[in-house]
């Protein structure tokens, strides 16, 4: 069954997620104040409206409330964020994911209750850094604060090696939950499993543990 989302600001952060939802087969009415931006979604998006998501009036005559995912994606003007993030949440929007500017914009933005806050450019930062810092390092998710999911190419050190063999539990605390091999997803590898040449191995840990086990094997 299709969900049906409303992207409200296309900048590049929002216009990348109205691209994405559609090319996953999702229902999208994507939302702009500036007609430019409407005018360019309005061939991508399933429908695309110039309204200001301020105005409850507007919001409300949109049937907003009808919708299973609103994401607000407003750029640089916190306060309108902030202010349609409300308007949301007093129309009873089931699920609100708000971008955040900075640390104090997402205090506020869980006071008033949105139910997902992100830092696009801080947590793409963070991926980026570990990517250049590690080769092996293929991809980096921010689970919490302290705790992340990485996917790293298996390197000489590992390959050919047994996953009992390598301890990396015991040594550094960290988990293989997956192998990618191939086209092949190894979920929960058993420990006599051997780590082959172009293995792919997901590791989820605290980053402390992480960073460790990068410094010491994957560089």
């Amino acid at each position: 069954m299709k969900k049906e989302f409303v992207v409200i600001g296309l900048g590049r952060f929002g216009g990348s997620i109205v691209r994405e939802l559609v090319e996953q087969g999702m229902e999208v009415m994507a939302i702009d104040k500036f007609e430019d931006k409407v005018d360019e979604f309005s061939q991508i998006a399933t429908h695309a409206v110039m309204a200001d998501s301020t105005d409850e009036a507007a919001l409300r005559s949109l049937g907003i409330r009808n919708f299973d995912h609103v994401i607000v994606a407003i750029g640089d003007d916190i306060q309108a964020s902030i202010l349609t993030t409300l308007m949301l949440k007093e129309i009873g929007v089931k699920k609100i994911t708000v971008k955040a500017q900075n640390d104090y914009h997402e205090k506020v933005l869980e006071r008033i209750g949105a139910d997902k806050v992100v830092h696009p450019e801080r947590d793409m930062g963070k991926r980026i850094a570990h990517n250049i810092v590690s080769n092996n390092v293929l991809d980096y998710l921010e689970l919490s604060d302290e705790h992340s999911i990485v996917e790293i190419a298996a390197n000489n050190l590992l390959i050919g090696n047994s996953i009992i063999e390598l301890d990396i539990r015991a040594k550094y605390g960290i988990n293989i939950v997956a192998i990618k091999r191939g086209d092949d997803i190894i979920v929960s590898p058993q420990a006599n499993d051997v780590i082959q040449k172009g293995d792919i191995l997901i590791v989820i840990g605290a980053d402390n543990d992480i960073n460790r086990f990068e410094k010491r094997v994957m560089q």
